[in-house]
């Protein structure tokens, strides 16, 4: 099972668990064309070796370590993670797609601030 990331990420973007990630499976990079263009970075489950390292990196504890352990208010957002792929124009705009759905049915909790919103879905 991979590593979600979720809505704490949107707006934040830290790339701690990026740097951290030994196999290279968390996207857009900082260096990539799309991170400019994202509202969140993606774990994608196929390139995922579940290692763990970005958990405690992360500044805003976006990341789950499952699927299962993902709120369930945040589940959209484990196909956001598995649809994006980098340098892919298509799978980008599914991904925002995913992720500007989420943001909308859940406005209430966007305004609270990232590093609260993952103990404010749990509510």
């Amino acid at each position: 099972m991979a590593f979600v990331i979720t809505d704490p990420c949107i707006g934040t973007k830290d790339s701690a668990c990026v740097d951290v990630c030994p196999v290279d499976c968390i996207h857009p990079r900082k260096d990539e064309p799309e991170f400019a263009q994202t509202s969140m970075l993606f774990i994608h489950p196929d390139e995922c070796i579940d290692c763990g390292a970005c958990v405690p990196a992360c500044p805003v504890a976006a990341i789950y370590d499952s699927p299962d352990s993902t709120p369930a208010s945040q589940k959209a957002l484990i196909e956001a993670n598995s649809a994006f792929r980098a340098g892919d124009a298509g799978t980008l705009a599914q991904a925002e797609a995913i992720v500007k759905a989420h943001v909308s049915a859940h406005a209430d909790l966007m305004g609270i601030a990232p590093a609260e919103r993952a103990a404010a879905h749990a509510k």
